[in-house]
């Protein structure tokens, strides 16, 4: 996770071989979640001795603090980038008013 200042914050996974629509990133509640998943995922055909690049599909799972919004998602060179901010509260300004005690 990485500070960004003024309240933002941005998450980077590492999704190298996975496409945008291999992808989603969804927040219910204050639950954001990314998962991937591969096509022909399951498949047992093939016989591979070694792969780079892990082919199974993922989870990842993140409680998000009050106040927080996710801003958007971008995928570039293997790296997904969440992009979350906390806005400026409204500056509500509340008059008081001052009863007399008599």
């Amino acid at each position: 996770m990485e500070d960004r200042g003024d309240g933002a914050l941005r998450i980077t996974l590492a999704v190298a071989g996975f496409t945008p629509a291999q992808l989603s990133v969804s927040v219910e509640d204050r639950q954001l979640t990314v998962a991937g998943k591969r096509d022909g995922e399951g498949r047992t055909e093939d016989a591979f001795l070694h792969r780079g690049i892990a082919a199974r599909g993922f989870v990842r799972s993140f409680v998000l603090a009050d106040g927080m919004v996710v801003e958007g998602a971008t995928l570039e060179h293997g790296l997904l980038h969440i992009d979350l901010a906390r806005p400026e509260p409204e500056t509500r300004i509340q008059q008081i008013p001052i009863r007399s005690g008599g």
